[in-house]
């Protein structure tokens, strides 16, 4: 789904969904060259390693999201530009990442979303290790694949 602002912000939809929207408390920073995107949430949990996060976007997006849990470590960058030129490539509408992302100007170039808790130059390890498709929680939020997650400049919510 494109980021149609004339449709929609977080603020509008907490307020339209109030008891049924969660809202995370994690302060993101948008780093894409999209400032709003949404869609179908896709999850990956790792620690310090970005294997499966490759792997899932070098599948087909259809516009989904992809939500990366890295455990709110900064010690190294989980997506760059190369997977996330990957990821517009291959129709990614965005992605969430709980830890840091790394050659941010190229980042803040390309046509996809990308919320994220910092940014750290040193690239992740290369073990494989971690789930895909699995519930994961940070920041008061539960992502459930299949859910709708939507990012603006006021933060992130997903709706079941």
């Amino acid at each position: 789904m494109p980021a149609d602002r004339t449709t929609w912000s977080t603020a509008d939809l907490c307020d339209e969904h109030e008891g049924s929207i969660s809202a995370c408390e994690n302060q993101f920073t948008l780093y894409g060259g999209l400032r709003a995107f949404r869609g179908s949430i896709v999850t990956v949990q790792c620690d310090d390693d970005n294997v499966l996060v490759r792997h899932a976007l070098s599948e087909p997006g259809d516009a989904r999201v992809l939500v990366v849990d890295g455990g709110g470590s900064l010690r190294c960058a989980l997506m760059g530009d190369q997977m996330a030129e990957l990821a517009v490539e291959n129709g990614w509408a965005g992605a969430i990442v709980n830890g840091a992302v790394r050659d941010v100007l190229a980042l803040g170039q390309l046509p996809f979303g990308i919320a994220a808790l910092g940014s750290n130059p040193l690239k992740s390890g290369k073990r494989g290790t971690g789930r895909r498709d699995i519930e994961v929680t940070f920041g008061g939020v539960t992502f459930r694949p299949g859910d709708t997650v939507y990012v603006d400049d006021d933060g992130l919510v997903v709706l079941p």
